[in-house]
């Protein structure tokens, strides 16, 4: 079908395409290579149908690209619905790459500027990772270890517990456990083009070595062997997720559920990194906002303050108030002001202690009268003019009243 539709493009493009992917492929994995080849043949039938005068990449134009936007952006997904913003993205990104390698190799059959930009690309949504929760992961590994085939209970306990892409897992060779210290697994070359060892849990050991010693001829040529590929792996986590009661499980959920129960669990970020093969720990952080601790733990803090906004006042009964609490209510009471309550110790000076009997709406009788006259006496002998002539003043009145 590849071929049949390729000679529907016009020959001076398609050999500019077929080029391009002759040079990516090796420097490229063959599945990056492969969805390259497969966004540069949907783009150039595209332009075929809708510009058929374009015969070759030199001609192509900003429309032609606007219009793959539109229609990558209009196309059903295969399995109904539109794509997903991360597969146009990525098609995208697949054809800017294509005119971007043409421009550095200075080739002939080029576009005259370039024609994909950053505003092309649709806002990536940020979902966390679909992993499971305590109690369907416990539910899962339940129902694989009644599985009566041994290669269904060993591959959810690998997923499970060493996090390992399916692709990594297929890759295992018959010399992967090693004994440093404790056995460790070792994972080949993978998606990230590195190495790297991983602990193995005592009891995934005891199934790795049966697994070893029991296995069937068919399968002694690597680890597992064909004709174990990733389809029956697929069905051994959806077996088991059945017999558990759960939804649709798929076996890049065990490696987001072991980074989740890590992280949970105080593992560091660096280590879990070491763990999973991520290469920068941007690729871990996501499980940071998975089980952010600092969160829960500030906010079940602020929760309880929260909470006690909305509850009742508790009032005390009459009975409850003790001497030291009516002396200290006496106290604010006769500090009390207008709007608030004077702090100020007793036995610190105030030049403003005499501002409310200079008001207007003061009010003092003569049972006041000794109490007024060591004010005043006061006030003369720390030389307060004011101070003095207001009591005084009040004195005086009281005489007036009095006679």
């Amino acid at each position: 079908m590849r071929a049949r539709e390729w000679s529907r493009v016009p020959l001076g493009m398609a050999d500019t395409m077929q080029h391009y992917l002759q040079q990516i492929a090796g420097t490229l994995r063959p599945g990056t290579v492969e969805n390259a080849e497969l966004t540069l043949r949907e783009f150039a039938l595209l332009v075929a149908a809708v510009d058929p005068v374009v015969t070759c990449v030199a001609e192509l134009r900003r429309r032609h690209v606007e219009r793959c936007r539109q229609w990558l952006l209009e196309r059903p997904a295969a399995r109904g619905g539109p794509l997903h913003r991360h597969t146009v993205r990525d098609r995208l990104s697949k054809l800017r790459g294509f005119f971007r390698r043409l421009d550095e190799w200075d080739a002939a059959d080029r576009p005259p500027r370039q024609l994909v930009f950053d505003s092309d690309f649709p806002i990536a949504d940020e979902p966390l990772p679909r992993f499971l929760d305590d109690a369907a992961a416990a539910k899962l590994l339940a129902a694989a270890r009644k599985d009566p085939d041994p290669f269904a209970r060993l591959a959810i306990e690998i997923l499970a517990r060493t996090g390992m892409r399916r692709s990594e897992m297929l890759g295992l060779t018959v010399d992967a456990v090693v004994q440093i210290g404790s056995a460790y697994l070792r994972v080949q070359v993978g998606k990230m083009h590195t190495d790297r060892y991983v602990p193995l849990h005592p009891q995934l050991k005891t199934l790795l070595d049966d697994w070893l010693l029991h296995r069937p001829e068919c399968l002694r040529s690597t680890l597992f062997g064909r004709p174990v590929n990733a389809s029956r792996i697929e069905a051994a986590v959806r077996n088991a997720a059945r017999q558990a009661g759960l939804g649709r499980v798929t076996p890049h959920q065990l490696r987001h559920t072991l980074a989740t129960q890590a992280i949970n669990r105080g593992m560091s970020l660096e280590a879990i990194a070491a763990l999973l093969g991520h290469r920068s720990l941007s690729m871990t952080r996501v499980y940071a906002r998975i089980a952010d601790r600092t969160v829960a733990d500030e906010y079940f803090a602020v929760s309880e303050k929260v909470e006690a906004l909305y509850d009742a006042p508790r009032q005390l009964p009459a009975e409850a108030e003790g001497t030291e609490m009516a002396n200290l209510r006496r106290e604010m009471h006769r500090r009390m002001l207008g709007n608030g309550y004077c702090a100020r110790p007793v036995e610190m000076d105030c030049h403003f202690e005499s501002v409310c009997e200079s008001c207007t709406f003061f009010v003092t009788t003569i049972e006041f009268r000794p109490t007024l006259e060591r004010q005043r006496d006061d006030a003369a002998a720390k030389g307060q003019v004011a101070r003095e002539q207001i009591f005084d003043g009040l004195l005086s009145r009281l005489d007036g009243e009095a006679s």
